[in-house]
């Protein structure tokens, strides 16, 4: 298999751009060997990114590598997405996997804006380290995991890190019910489609429709909504 599809820079992985470069060396520092180097970024995009599911999504530049380091928060695949850029800009060869996933983190008002408990085409990334693809998801950053009582998940670069399947209450957290295979670059077409037979075309289009508006009565604030036990 040839590694060079994996990577390339492309219009939202878009590893070349000065941010992307910055936010990489700054992360990776003084780190010699590939593995560091993913766990490095791995912790960095995790962290410092915050997670947000209303982020925008219906647009390839909402999921641009430079531009989720301009806003500093987004959801997975574009946080996902952000880790594959990275990589690739340290020479690992990366990609981006998708899955359907039931008892995803959330709240109450995250669920009732969904209509389910099933979060289709969530993101993660396929690092190649040592000879082989590992899977990594730098979704949640550590305070969000914490407040919804689990442990925020590790990635040691040599096991796959997808998502704890108990919180710490041993209760079942996390469910992995279909995967969606592996993309070079971001099919925003497919994601959207997907969710708009998931979740229904007018409830897609009410989201987007709610975003464009700029209506500051209409934002959510995920960090503040009632957690799910």
């Amino acid at each position: 298999m040839t590694m060079q599809p994996y990577l390339e820079p492309t219009a939202i992985l878009d590893w070349k751009h000065p941010r992307v470069l910055e936010f990489a060396s700054e992360a990776v520092g003084n780190a010699t060997n590939s593995v560091e180097k993913a766990v490095r970024l791995y912790e960095a995009v995790r962290d410092r990114i915050r997670y947000d599911p209303y982020s925008p999504f219906y647009r390839p530049e909402h999921y641009q590598a430079s531009e989720v380091l301009r806003r500093g928060r987004s959801f997975c695949i574009p946080k996902a997405g952000l880790l594959c850029a990275l990589a690739r800009s340290q020479g690992i060869p990366a990609r981006v996997g998708f899955a359907t996933v039931r008892n995803h983190l959330a709240t109450k008002q995250l669920l009732e804006y969904l209509g389910s408990d099933l979060f289709v085409f969530h993101g993660y990334t396929d690092l190649f380290l040592e000879g082989r693809w590992v899977k990594a998801t730098p979704a949640f950053n550590k305070e969000l995991c914490l407040r919804h009582g689990i442990e925020p998940l590790v990635f040691d670069g040599q096991r796959d890190s997808l998502f704890h399947p108990y919180n710490k209450q041993q209760q079942r957290f996390m469910e992995y019910v279909a995967y969606h295979g592996v993309y070079a670059d971001i099919p925003v077409q497919a994601i959207l489609d997907a969710w708009k037979a998931a979740y229904g075309a007018r409830r897609v289009q009410g989201w987007i429709d709610a975003m464009e508006s700029a209506d500051p009565k209409a934002l959510r604030h995920f960090e503040h909504e009632d957690v799910v036990s």
